[in-house]
């Protein structure tokens, strides 16, 4: 009986030995820290979500999987497109069932204002790579843009195209957020240069035939078109303008980035060829941070020849903010903390110095102007004219 119970107990300190192991391993390793995207993967041309994703593995791929000693863990949701419903309930999901420390997107305008109303019921942070409506962030304390505004890049475009011998302008944009957006910031800023703006339209979102607009924009004899669309119909208007021999005429074709995107510009063809466009990132923005970027994004996205976008070096942005906020708070992405600490923060990213602005959580950066050229037999977007550290002129 004594040999039985000592016997007895040695297993049972055996056991408690090996539970003790356990939860101390346990305790060694915390949490992941998890980064929930909601972003379009459906819905929108593929180089959209795949970009983001490419973006995101670049980064990771260059600073490591683990912050302040938590391991990253990205959790992603389809918002399927221009869907705000399908994005606030992607966004809910993330952060009631997968428990996220954090949110960023979304593609389009609807689905961030969406998510931005999210996450200030959760008290959750929110970092938008796109959306570029002014105004989004304002009634949303836990939200941060690191992507633009179309006002930011419209309004020294403006003033740029006066300045360049264009004197007269013909307004053209989509019938929602950022194209409204565009259009009122160009015409203020055209105007107050002494510019006129001989003709105005609204195009439905969902409209694919342009031929009767361009047909009033040769009417009205106007030296320059600014156009605001994304991709849902920048490039059937860029045909249409073509087709109708608009551009052959000699009309200016003026716009954001969003028009058409640069890594269809070779397989567009000729008919972007002297294109100008504002933006705040282009993929040959010469720096050795960016030459960096580029290569392990091209990687990661498993293609040698594409580019980049403005949305993908938002969203390397958002992974460098979040990293370095991770360490300055030791692993916890405390709400409060984490927005004080976005509040006024600055790098060097891949398109050059920005910052957030303390006082309205925007971002502050270059504006530059952008020509389409043929160098080394592809079509490619040239920084000619650079507008350092622009704010969003209706945030202030």
């Amino acid at each position: 009986m004594q040999w039985f119970s000592w016997r007895r107990f040695a297993c049972l300190s055996l056991t408690v030995v090996m539970v003790c192991l356990a939860y101390s391993d346990a305790r060694a390793e915390p949490l992941p820290l998890k980064i929930g995207v909601v972003y379009s993967y459906t819905g929108a041309p593929e180089y959209i979500g795949r970009g983001l994703d490419a973006a995101i593995k670049a980064y990771m791929t260059l600073h490591g999987d683990r912050v302040a000693g938590r391991k990253i863990l990205i959790v992603k949701r389809d918002d399927t497109g221009i869907a705000p419903e399908i994005a606030r309930r992607m966004a809910q999901e993330l952060i009631i069932q997968e428990n996220v420390d954090i949110l960023i997107g979304a593609t389009t305008t609807p689905n961030a204002i969406a998510i931005a109303d999210v996450s200030t019921q959760a008290k959750k942070p929110f970092f938008i790579v796109n959306a570029a409506t002014s105004g989004i962030i304002a009634k949303n304390p836990y939200t941060v843009r690191f992507g633009f505004t179309t006002a930011q890049l419209t309004v020294p475009f403006a003033k740029w195209a006066y300045q360049n011998g264009m004197k007269t302008a013909y307004l053209m944009y989509q019938d929602y957020g950022p194209g409204i957006d565009a259009g009122s910031a160009f015409r203020r800023s055209f105007e107050a240069e002494g510019g006129s703006i001989l003709g105005e339209a609204r195009v439905p979102l969902t409209n694919q035939d342009f031929s009767a607009y361009i047909q009033k924009v040769r009417d009205s004899k106007a030296q320059a078109l600014y156009g605001f669309f994304n991709y849902v119909g920048g490039l059937q208007m860029l045909k249409a303008a073509a087709t109708a021999g608009l551009i052959k005429d000699g009309t200016k074709i003026l716009s954001t980035g969003s028009l058409v995107s640069e890594s269809d510009l070779d397989s567009i063809g000729d008919i972007t060829l002297g294109l100008t466009f504002a933006s705040n990132y282009t993929y040959t923005h010469e720096s050795a941070l960016n030459r960096k970027f580029v290569r392990a994004y091209r990687k990661a996205y498993g293609s040698e020849t594409e580019v980049p976008v403005f949305a993908d070096v938002a969203g390397f942005d958002v992974m460098n903010a979040i990293y370095t906020i991770a360490e300055k708070l030791g692993g916890n992405l405390d709400p409060d903390k984490t927005l004080a600490l976005a509040r006024g923060m600055q790098f060097e990213s891949p398109r050059g110095p920005i910052s957030i602005d303390p006082a309205t959580r925007d971002i502050i950066q270059n504006a530059y102007i952008v020509r389409v050229q043929r160098q080394n037999g592809h079509n490619i977007g040239v920084e000619i004219q650079t507008i350092p550290s622009v704010k969003d002129p209706n945030e202030h």
